[in-house]
């Protein structure tokens, strides 16, 4: 009978635990390869990106009396920019609302565990106007940095995504 008791605690132990594991893994409502794409999208656009004071533009960086040329052309970024809007664009209301979320747990606006917070703001945001959620989104300074740590929060990589094999 005592043993019958144990087995029975044990297997509610077991059980309350593998529901609190499942809670914790996050199955992204955005693919994982969509999520990956824009993180290289924006690793590219972030090292084309000069950063201007506000009140200087790119002609301005250039050493005229040495003769150097600026090597990034605002003209340069365009592509990458455009491509990265694209996808931001191409996404459901509730992806980019995702995308913004984890972005915020990644720069520490929030924490893992205050996910349907997160989530709530970002689809306010989204559902007040898309493009200003876009617009936030390539403003984000290190925006592949801080959505690849979003992910990480949820044990969530681009590790192997897009190889080769």
């Amino acid at each position: 009978m005592g043993l019958k008791t144990v087995n029975a605690r044990n297997r509610e132990l077991l059980l309350s635990l593998r529901v609190e594991i499942e809670e914790a893994l996050m199955d992204p409502l955005t693919p994982l390869e969509t999520l990956c794409r824009i993180i290289l999208r924006a690793r590219e656009y972030e090292a084309q990106t000069v950063d201007y004071a506000d009140d200087e533009d790119a002609d301005d960086i250039d050493d005229e009396q040495e003769g150097m040329l600026s090597v990034l052309e605002d003209d340069v970024n365009d592509s990458v920019e455009e491509e990265l809007r694209a996808v931001f664009e191409d996404l459901g209301e509730d992806q980019l609302a995702e995308v913004i979320a984890f972005c915020w747990v990644g720069q520490g606006t929030y924490e893992a565990g205050d996910w349907d917070e997160a989530m709530q703001e970002a689809q306010d945001l989204v559902g007040e106007s898309t493009q200003e959620a876009i617009n936030e989104l390539m403003e984000q300074p290190m925006l592949a940095s801080v959505l690849e740590s979003g992910l990480a929060a949820f044990e969530l990589s681009c590790d192997g995504i897009g190889e080769v094999t």
